[in-house]
């Protein structure tokens, strides 16, 4: 049996499991990946992120930085993902609080391309990067590219979808529809169905540039927060509003908080807080 390092931490309740590997000498499998994150016989998390140099991971592009540090991250069941908006910030902060990084400034590498990350007051920004539609020509022409079947809605949905490094489809709530009353414990039906599955963002806007959500995670359920996700239903938000210029800045509530984000051209950043809860060891399944 092997007992490792870990660290628990949360950005607005989104919570994840850090495994130090500054070696590179563990490769964690889904199985390990499975017990880390069950809250009832692990530790508990939506997620959990390996900390090791880009250069020990076999699935990182020849030109990325070999010393930068890689968020290695995997979805609660096991499965390998792109990145996460929210972990993003909570690597962040493992970093700095364990002297990896010392620069306020600074890159990290992820499966969905380098992401550079800033301390601002209460946590940190991050550049999540380029955005787009997923599928740019049906939604010029319909405003909507998919629809979704959610449990308690009788009829399907509209949505959008976007590709931040990572697929969201974010569907706009009819206003007879309360946000907090839809069952998300069964995952919602998009159809057509994103071949390496999707995030659900529902959303209803709360006033200008101001939008509350909740988030089905694909490999996970629904999540107290979702960083990508905020940022994928406040840009599908904008869009449909014809994307106004005096609306780039956007607050986005969560039931694990807020998270601001911010539009810039073809790229789109992501800031909120980051928590390590506690440190500890545990002795991973043969």
């Amino acid at each position: 049996m092997t007992t490792i390092d870990f660290t628990k931490g949360h950005g607005t309740h989104n919570d994840f499991v850090l495994v130090p590997d500054l070696d590179g000498a563990l490769d964690l499998t889904a199985e390990q990946v499975r017990f880390l994150c069950d809250r009832r016989g692990g530790i508990g998390g939506d997620g959990a992120i390996r900390v090791v140099r880009a250069g020990k991971v076999a699935d990182v592009s020849a030109d990325v930085d070999p010393d930068l540090w890689f968020m290695d991250y995997r979805n609660a069941d096991g499965s390998v993902a792109e990145m996460c908006g929210n972990g993003t910030r909570v690597f962040a902060d493992y970093l700095r609080t364990h002297g990896l990084v010392t620069d306020e400034t600074f890159d990290i590498a992820t499966r969905g391309g380098l992401k550079r990350i800033t301390t601002v007051p209460g946590g940190y920004a991050v550049d999540l990067g380029p955005w787009r539609l997923a599928r740019e020509p049906e939604a010029q022409e319909r405003g909507m590219d998919s629809v979704v079947q959610v449990v308690g809605i009788a009829d399907p949905v509209p949505a959008l979808s976007l590709d931040l490094g990572n697929p969201h489809t974010v569907v706009a709530l009819p206003p007879e529809l309360a946000l907090g009353r839809i069952d998300l414990t069964t995952a919602p039906q998009v159809d057509p169905h994103p071949e390496q599955g999707t995030n659900v963002e529902l959303v209803r806007p709360v006033g200008p540039g101001h939008i509350e959500m909740r988030v089905h995670e694909r490999g996970v359920g629904e999540t107290q927060s979702c960083g990508t996700g905020a940022a994928a239903a406040a840009l599908a938000t904008w869009w449909w509003a014809g994307r106004p210029d005096d609306q780039l800045d956007w607050v986005v509530d969560v039931p694990g908080g807020r998270l601001g984000v911010h539009i810039s051209d073809d790229k789109v950043a992501l800031s909120g807080p980051a928590v390590l809860v506690a440190d500890g060891t545990v002795t991973l399944p043969a």
